[in-house]
Parts: structure tokens; sequence; C-alpha cells
């Protein structure tokens, strides 16, 4: 496959190598040959806006100054958000409200899914609840904006 669109159904989206991805969904499961974070950029076009854009979007909302949680597309709340730098092609990344918990294994996590399926990713726990707080920030900054605008509208 060539091109993927996120939807609300993704969960995860893993490098295989610098040029394919392996994408996980609730019922599916897809290779891409594209990396990860091809797909995210591409998204980010699809839905309207440019991954540099959803970074600074990010920043100026959080004040968070790299390995950026992304917005890919707002009226459905799609977050994702990175277990590395985007310079790093080796980096995962995963649906925000897709993850149910996560658990110890080594060095590396296991992230169990709200669909009870699980990935084993190389990324300290510390690390992905690290980025689960920070998504988590911009989702309620999000949340608390959409909420101003609902009560100006009123």
């Amino acid at each position: 496959m060539d091109n993927y669109e996120i939807n609300s159904s993704t969960l995860a989206i893993m490098p295989i190598d610098d040029e394919t991805s392996k994408v996980y969904e609730e019922e599916e499961i897809y290779i891409v040959n594209k990396s990860s974070n091809s797909i995210i950029k591409e998204n980010c076009e699809f839905y309207g806006s440019t991954y540099q854009g959803r970074c600074i979007g990010t920043k100026t909302l959080t004040g968070i100054k790299g390995k950026f949680p992304i917005i890919i597309e707002e009226s459905r709340n799609i977050i994702f958000f990175p277990t590395a730098s985007i310079r790093n092609s080796q980096s995962s990344w995963f649906a925000l409200n897709k993850i149910k918990t996560l658990q110890k294994i080594n060095n590396n996590s296991k992230v169990f899914f709200n669909n009870n399926t699980s990935l084993l990713v190389n990324a300290s726990i510390y690390s992905l609840e690290n980025q689960i707080l920070r998504a988590n920030l911009l989702n309620s900054k999000l949340y608390s904006r959409k909420q101003e605008f609902e009560c100006k509208k009123d």
C-alpha cells in the first residue's frame, strides 16, 4: 500500500525500516510503503494543515518544545504522539484516545489498547507516560478552547 489515511480506528504506526511502516487498526494491519513520520506528515496535510503548522500549534497551546503530540484531525479528536523525535526515522506513533494502559517489560514497554490488543514498543515506560501526559495536555487545551468558543456563541 502506498498511502494510508489515518482514521478513528487507527491505533499505531510503527516503522519496519526507514521506508516502510506497519499500521495497526482496531481490526486490520497494513503495510505502507512510507516511513511512519511521512505518514503523519501527509495526514496533517490531508486534514488541512502542515506538520510544521501542527507543531507550532502544539507549541503555542502547550509550551512543549519537542517530540510534539500532533492533532491529526480535530473534529474527531484524533491526536497522535511519537516515541522519538521526528528526526528519528524509527519513531512510532500512537493514537492518544486508543491507549488503555502500559506495562514495563525490561527496558521496553507494552502498550495495551482499548480493543484488548497490545504492542511491544522499544521505548521506556517513563518516556511513553511522559508523551501521554503531553498529548493529554494538548487535548485538554483544545477542549478548553472549544468550550470557551461554545460559551461565547450562546
